[in-house]
């Protein structure tokens, strides 16, 4: 193993059902309820559930009317994004009172490298729990934490012992850590690619560790490498203080399915204005427009065109967008339709993926 790579101490917090305990906090009448946020209406679909709600299988993303049958008493609030981002800068400022190594991946969660940090404190462990200690005493909400050497490692970590409470992986403890580990838990692999390994045979990392990396790029593509160096306890991403946008998208979900292409020419160009909106405020533009469709029976397809230019411009977007709708026929009533672009002017090249290993050091934690 090489040692030439440092050595870094990473915590990943992660905040507990965040949108649900933002609302149970400005409402005590909430609490210990089953609360979801979003997923009210006909077609409403759930943003954030409760840990109350979460006993009950809701979940997010989650459509609100099956929600309901599985909890009749299931209390449904309006999402109130500006009171999240408010609540989000609090918790925030206190990540820079330890570190200026921030990434934040979200308004409810955040990587930050804790190496060298401002308090001059040996142990990540130690920075999590005054961390979480100050976010439930200055904010009101509880937070839980994965400690280790990377991001990887300390992003599956801190569903450990959620909610309120976090998990260190040592170096020394890594290797079987991550052995040991159900491949559903690997962050990466979502439930269609955790069915397609079971049927490979591959269970637990300790499985996934056994397989080539020509086995697993073979049959998982471009990701059979990621699998194939995570495993492994390699992931030498650094925590980005700056990251960028890698797309930009808006959708809708309607009311009634909608038959007919020419019914969706209207949503459409609503959905283009918006994605247009968003590209100038954010000051980007992109090469790839990709046309989402959910049916209704709830099967998803994507079509995309890359163009030979970056664009931002709503007629633009509205038109390929139009041919992508025109491209095949629909194969069966839609209820939402949705359109991003990627491959954006923010994006530089990819550099060759460091292939040595950080060493196992033993050091404090």
């Amino acid at each position: 193993m090489s040692n030439d790579l440092p050595i870094r101490k990473i915590i990943h917090v992660d905040m507990d059902a965040f949108y649900a305990s933002v609302e149970q906090m400005d409402n005590p009448e909430l609490k210990g309820k089953p609360l979801a946020v979003g997923g009210g209406g006909k077609r409403g679909v759930i943003s954030a559930a409760s840990y109350e709600a979460r006993k009950y299988g809701v979940k997010s993303a989650m459509a609100g009317n099956l929600a309901i049958k599985l909890c009749p008493q299931l209390i449904f609030v309006s999402p109130r994004f500006d009171r999240y981002n408010e609540i989000s800068k609090q918790v925030r400022k206190i990540f820079f009172d330890y570190t200026d190594l921030v990434e934040p991946l979200s308004l409810d969660e955040a990587y930050l490298d804790v190496t060298k940090n401002k308090k001059g404190n040996p142990s990540a462990s130690l920075i999590a729990k005054d961390i979480r200690q100050r976010i439930f005493n200055e904010v009101g909400l509880t937070a839980s934490a994965g400690i280790s050497i990377n991001k990887f490692i300390a992003k599956v970590a801190s569903d450990y012992n959620k909610p309120n409470g976090q998990k260190t992986v040592n170096p020394e403890e890594v290797v079987g850590f991550l052995e040991h580990l159900d491949i559903r838990k690997f962050y990466g692999i979502g439930k269609v690619t955790a069915e397609k390994m079971y049927r490979k045979g591959i269970f637990t990392g300790s499985d996934l560790k056994s397989k080539s990396l020509d086995f697993l790029e073979s049959n998982f593509g471009k990701s059979g490498k990621y699998y194939y160096y995570v495993v492994r306890g390699i992931h030498n991403s650094p925590v980005k203080t700056n990251r960028i946008r890698k797309s930009l998208a808006a959708e809708r979900t309607f009311y009634d399915n909608l038959t007919s292409e020419i019914f969706m020419l209207e949503k459409l160009d609503q959905i283009a204005q918006e994605v247009s909106k968003r590209l100038s405020k954010s000051k980007v533009a992109g090469r790839t427009i990709t046309l989402k469709i959910k049916y209704s029976d709830f099967t998803l397809q994507t079509r995309s065109k890359t163009l030979p230019y970056f664009v931002s411009d709503n007629a633009i977007i509205l038109e390929t967008a139009k041919d992508l709708l025109y491209q095949e026929k629909l194969d069966n009533s839609v209820r939402l339709l949705g359109i991003s672009l990627s491959n954006l002017n923010t994006e530089k090249a990819k550099k060759p993926e460091q292939k040595s290993v950080s060493v196992q050091l033993k050091f404090e934690f």
